[in-house]
């Protein structure tokens, strides 16, 4: 005969409802409790049955993951598949599975109330791609327990979490200068580039708005757009000796510009960039980089949607800094 949760709950010396409790991980059971009650689980070799957990409790201990996942979004946005790894890894040890939907912001507006219904997930994390002006409002009349992944660039309401990448900024001057770099430049993507811009809040604020003209270069976040950036920072009546390249796909054409135009990396010019894919350890030389962990906010963003689902009242618009300096052969100490 198999084991029940009643044989658990004798066994453990509690109720069936505090088996129950400990199955889902309530807050309100103590940690000691939980701790006898699972190893009386694993000793009886108790199998919980999913199907009529859901129905007693109407759960249905999925969360559903929101974003714009186009073809070859793979090598356009990287970062997606490190949050979606890192927010699987933290629902699946407390037993949540994870629903994958591809969506727009336009189209979520139109299926909003199909697919954020709380008949078929018990919450939602939404990547900011997907979020908008529109979504926003829906969003903050909704009761589905939800996260969204990115600060919104528009005043809202939300709930959010994010990387600081102002700080990330930071870092990325502090280290130059550490280097003996005094000449810094810039190269970012378009004006609403979003985490561009923050790393340049950051470069700024570092250097205290103290840059040369022509020494921050805005364009297509792309690796033309970088090799376009340096043609223009090498006609300068004094060139920097270093450069800082909002992203991977920028850092690639900034460093074969200076390539082709002879410039030895990092003798005469440092190239520091963000995050450390896809380009970083394959380019000669490799890249010194501000990385940021996106599978650890995948795991933060599915904890606080499973806080939320406990504590329906709860806000939180919060910037997770997370960044780490790797040194490598783009920069050198002088």
């Amino acid at each position: 005969m198999s084991v029940t949760i009643q044989d658990v709950a004798a066994a453990a010396g509690v109720s069936k409802a505090t088996v129950s409790k400990v199955l889902s991980d309530s807050y309100s059971i103590s940690q000691e409790t939980k701790d006898r009650v699972r190893a009386v689980i694993q000793e009886l070799g108790y199998s919980p049955n999913r199907r009529a957990q859901s129905f007693a409790t109407r759960q249905t201990r999925n969360i559903l993951f929101l974003a714009e996942m186009q073809h070859g979004v793979g090598f356009d946005n990287p970062h997606l598949f490190e949050i979606l790894a890192g927010a699987e890894n933290a629902l699946s040890q407390k037993g949540y599975g994870l629903i994958i939907r591809q969506s727009s912001a336009e189209s979520l507006v139109q299926d909003f109330s199909t697919l954020l219904c709380s008949e078929f997930v018990d919450g939602a994390i939404l990547h900011a791609s997907v979020v908008s002006k529109e979504v926003a409002k829906l969003l903050v009349q909704v009761k589905l327990p939800y996260i969204v992944v990115g600060m919104p660039d528009f005043s809202n309401q939300l709930c959010w979490i994010d990387t600081n990448n102002c700080v990330a900024g930071q870092i990325a001057v502090t280290h130059l200068w550490n280097c003996g770099y005094d000449r810094i430049a810039f190269i970012g993507g378009p004006q609403e580039d979003t985490i561009s811009a923050h790393r340049l809040s950051g470069v700024l604020a570092t250097l205290n708005e103290n840059v040369p003209a022509g020494y921050v270069q805005c364009g297509e976040p792309t690796s033309a757009g970088g090799r376009a950036a340096v043609h223009k920072l090498l006609a300068l009546p004094e060139p920097p000796n270093a450069i800082i390249c909002a992203n991977q796909y920028i850092a690639f054409g900034c460093v074969k510009a200076l390539q082709d135009a002879g410039v030895k990396i990092p003798e005469k010019t440092a190239v520091i960039t963000f995050d450390d894919f896809p380009f970083s350890k394959v380019l000669e030389p490799q890249l010194t980089v501000v990385n940021l962990d996106m599978y650890d906010m995948g795991e933060q963003a599915a904890k606080i949607v499973l806080r939320r689902i406990r504590k329906p009242q709860l806000v939180v618009q919060s910037q997770s800094t997370l960044p780490l300096l790797i040194e490598r052969q783009s920069t050198m100490k002088k």
